[in-house]
């Protein structure tokens, strides 16, 4: 007589899909947070010099990194060898967002958020130029439904528009921090030595202040802290704390465990979240002709997430 025989996932795959749904939760998170920016943002571009406020986030983020690290794990000596790593990571990051506060100055944050979403294709490409991450055909139609998507929210809806590419200085500008925030997300995992998310954010935040505090001197100097809007201490805390410090942990987070490609399909959801918040703050909502592309990156993303 035979015994019926329970079984049990192995713990080799059990573990990565864990890991893998780890990654998911915390791109979710991202997404979220990620989106409150663009809202106070756009109210406080045209108050302080890009490169201040950066500068100042920077700082603020990296103390309370810091000071998580310390009162946890610590920060090991070896972090710092070579710590040219670093300084191309807080490069990009700065770059991102100082890039991402001048196109504010004129671009809507619907539209920016839209512009933001053309990252997983840009990522996807630096993933395959630094990690050689293949791109499937699914993943590669996601990819493009997906931007074709943003590009429909980007021309707000207006295909005479979209073929004569009027394409605004804000979105153009921000387009440009959009590239460097998706070479980040595979650098991230290419140099990489080991360390933990919560160390390798610490010292990318130091040397991302550090850059901005060079290129930003003069801004820095001239800017008159003392009598600054409300609207932008609000806009410089939260991006600081959690725009910054919590984004670039759940990035780091999330890289070490999903392709780069999947860790960036989540920035889809950013314009579902910015145009939330609008209609809850401000009242407004997007002209209809725009919710054909909000469809498409939608449906790009659940594409992307599928195994």
């Amino acid at each position: 007589m035979t015994h019926p025989t329970t079984r049990f996932p192995a713990p080799a795959a059990t573990e990565p899909r864990r890991e893998a749904l780890r990654g998911h939760a915390a791109m979710l998170l991202f997404s979220a947070v990620i989106a409150a920016s663009f809202s106070l943002g756009a109210r406080a571009a045209n108050l302080i010099d890009p490169a201040a406020i950066s500068a100042a986030r920077f700082a603020i983020a990296a103390g309370v990194v810091g000071g998580i690290a310390m009162a946890g794990p610590g920060i090991p000596r070896e972090t710092f060898r070579a710590s040219w790593r670093y300084l191309v990571l807080g490069g990009l990051f700065a770059a991102y967002f100082v890039l991402m506060f001048e196109g504010l100055k004129t671009a809507l944050p619907v539209s920016a958020a839209a512009v933001f979403t053309l990252t997983p294709l840009m990522s996807a490409g630096f993933g395959w130029l630094l990690m050689r991450q293949r791109v499937t055909g699914r993943i590669a139609a996601a990819l493009a439904l997906g931007a074709s998507g943003s590009l429909w929210v980007i021309f707000g809806g207006d295909a005479a528009a979209l073929m004569r590419l009027e394409f605004g200085r804000g979105e153009a500008i921000y387009l440009i921090g959009c590239a460097a925030h998706a070479l980040y997300t595979p650098m991230v995992r290419r140099l990489n030595r080991g360390e933990t998310p919560i160390v390798s954010t610490f010292a990318t935040l130091c040397a991302g202040g550090l850059i901005l505090l060079v290129w930003g001197a003069k801004a820095i100097l001239h800017t008159d802290w003392a009598h600054l809007p409300a609207i932008v201490w609000v806009t410089l805390l939260y991006v600081a704390i959690f725009a910054s410090a919590l984004t670039t942990a759940l990035v780091q987070f999330a890289t070490m465990r999903l392709p780069a490609s999947k860790v960036m399909a989540y920035t889809y959801l950013t314009p579902a979240w910015v145009i939330g918040l609008e209609a809850a703050t401000a009242r407004s909502a997007p002209p209809p002709a725009v919710l054909p592309g909000m469809l498409a990156t939608i449906a790009a993303l659940l594409l992307l997430l599928r195994d």
